[in-house]
């Protein structure tokens, strides 16, 4: 018997780089607020410099949010005959 793979959950480590990809992004966000609190001024800067501050937080919050893997269901699959294969 043969089983398909496209029936499998995601891997661990799929779920890690996500992760890890959001984090950065929120962390290269967090560089650009940084920029914007020499460059502005008024409430945009106190804006920045509240998101530089808040955003660490919750990028960790995020990156530490492992999703459930959800269980994958094995899917039997028929080969077709040699003589089949050579028709097509």
């Amino acid at each position: 018997m043969v089983y398909s793979v496209t029936s499998a959950s995601s891997s661990s480590t799929d779920d890690q780089d996500k992760r890890i990809k959001r984090y950065l992004t929120m962390m290269g966000i967090r560089i650009a607020c940084f920029g914007l609190v020499f460059v502005t001024s008024g409430w945009l800067r106190w804006t920045a410099v509240i998101a530089a501050v808040f955003i660490p937080y919750v990028a960790v919050v995020i990156a530490n949010a492992v999703s459930p893997r959800e269980p994958g269901s094995i899917q039997s699959v028929v080969p077709q005959d040699d003589t089949q294969r050579l028709e097509q």
